[in-house]
């Protein structure tokens, strides 16, 4: 599976010596649907650094091959594919510590803008006592206040065009590289660059496939 997620190759040209496609295809859906692979990233990601977060989104090319999932259900907006500048993209929104270690991920459709779905992706971890580092992207009063309600405080900075501006740690804000490079090193698994998957479950299993191998180093 990690040999997939690097490469990005079929699973048909999985290598003999490591068994029969067939049964690692079974085993990746077995623990794709049984959540399995989620506890293994979470597992891993336990002794993560709280003390500061990083919040950000990427987009994702999404592969001809990835159109054409079967049934209403299955639609490219259920699946996290959407239309944007760059064409049919999916995004991926994550929480990184300090050190560059993943938190947290959602997924969503690549026209949602980030700041949309922060709160959401922010729920879904323990923030209390954190200090938010972001972009000026999710600096409205609706995010900063969900922070503070949560016992957190944040280093974002203002845009220039409002009258009421706050303080920004620039030194601090620095720190903030640490999602960029996150998705540098992500982005080194060619089935996480380029979304080859008709549906997202799948997709999102081989962003935790390849999250879980750079927390394991």
């Amino acid at each position: 599976m990690f040999w997939l997620a690097r490469s990005g190759m079929f699973w048909a040209d999985i290598p003999e010596h490591d068994g029969s496609y067939q049964t690692v295809y079974s085993r990746f859906c077995k623990w794709r649907d049984n959540e399995i692979l989620l506890r293994i990233f979470h597992a891993l990601n336990e002794d993560a650094h709280y003390e500061n977060l990083c919040i950000d989104g990427t987009s994702i090319k999404a592969h001809p091959h990835s159109a054409g999932a079967k049934g209403a259900v299955n639609s490219e907006n259920n699946q996290f594919i959407g239309t944007s500048r760059g064409g049919k993209t999916t995004k991926i929104h994550a929480i990184v510590d300090a050190l560059g270690n993943s938190v947290q991920f959602l997924l969503t459709g690549g026209k949602i803008y980030d700041a949309k779905v922060a709160i959401e992706l922010l729920s879904r971890v323990k923030i209390t006592g954190s200090n938010i580092l972001a972009d000026k992207t999710y600096g409205s009063e609706q995010i900063r206040g969900y922070i503070t309600t949560q016992g957190a405080v944040y280093t974002i900075p203002p845009k220039n065009n409002l009258l009421n501006l706050w303080f920004c740690d620039f030194c601090t804000y620095k720190e903030r590289h640490a999602v960029e490079c996150f998705f540098n090193k992500m982005e080194a698994f060619r089935r996480v660059a380029t979304r080859y998957n008709k549906l997202a479950s799948a997709f999102f299993a081989f962003v935790l496939l390849a999250a879980s191998r750079l927390l394991a180093k």
